[in-house]
């Protein structure tokens, strides 16, 4: 059950920290700093990702994104975007632990320049170098239950497989390996990267996903802001769906006011 993974109701725990919101945003592809603040208001989330390549850490010469993010709001999960070696990863996890104070990292090794694609044996063995050195590790990775499972074992306190290629828009193509996911690992899973739009958080919350993670479905929307609202809602009504429980899929009608018992007339 996911609710042995990450909690009830709207509460989410990674790594020992509760968040009571189980929608993570990406702070990339925003027109200004001041719309990537407003964006996140309207998302109601705590946990947000920061590029360490994209951001600037010298605070007092010129704007960063970080002086618009309030650390007592926002919890930073910084990833390692753009690495395509296993090297690179873990040298981008260590500066941005040191930049940023957190021992929590978003681990991306890519295999594919095109499809941006995860090289899961080099995200399996950053993994293993960064728990070993301390890290908490959020590992984006294919949506392979087998895969998932190794990361679980190495110590991944959640896995993040992905819905769709990066920023594709294209919603959960595969339903059913997430299924098998969630039925076969007891650490959160959070759905990262594909989806589009507030229909496809909801679908990944209804499956029993733990959380979603997203960037380019809100920061590339007409109305970011209106988006991020969206999706806010999607998380929230997604999970209370899974938590309710729906009714089974049936081929035929079932009639919503029963006939059995009642009294037909001339009778």
């Amino acid at each position: 059950m996911s609710t042995l993974r990450g909690g009830s109701g709207n509460t989410l725990t990674i790594a020992g920290r509760a968040y009571r919101s189980r929608l993570m945003v990406g702070t990339g592809k925003y027109k200004s700093f001041e719309e990537t603040a407003l964006a996140l208001e309207e998302s109601g989330a705590e946990l947000i990702t920061v590029a360490l390549r994209r951001i600037s850490l010298n605070r007092g010469k010129g704007e960063s994104l970080l002086d618009f993010i309030d650390p007592k709001r926002y919890a930073l999960l910084p990833n390692t975007a753009g690495c395509y070696t296993v090297e690179d990863a873990v040298l981008t996890a260590q500066l941005a632990r040191e930049a940023l104070g957190t021992k929590l990292v978003k681990l991306e090794v890519i295999g594919d320049p095109q499809t941006l694609f995860p090289d899961v044996r080099g995200t399996l063995r950053a993994a293993e170098i960064l728990i070993k050195d301390g890290f908490d590790v959020l590992p984006y990775t294919s949506d392979d239950p087998i895969i998932c499972k190794e990361l679980e074992a190495i110590g991944c306190p959640a896995v993040m497989p992905l819905a769709a290629p990066i920023g594709s828009g294209l919603g959960i193509r595969n339903p059913y390996n997430l299924q098998i996911i969630l039925e076969t690992i007891r650490v959160p899973v959070i759905v990262d990267a594909g989806v589009g739009t507030a229909s496809d958080v909801a679908v990944a919350m209804e499956l029993g996903c733990d959380g979603v993670l997203l960037n380019t479905a809100i920061a590339g929307a007409t109305d970011p802001i209106l988006m991020a609202r969206a999706m806010r809602h999607a998380v929230e009504a997604g999970r209370a769906a899974y938590e309710a429980g729906r009714i089974p899929r049936k081929l035929y009608a079932n009639a919503s006011s029963p006939i059995e018992g009642v009294v037909r007339s001339g009778a």
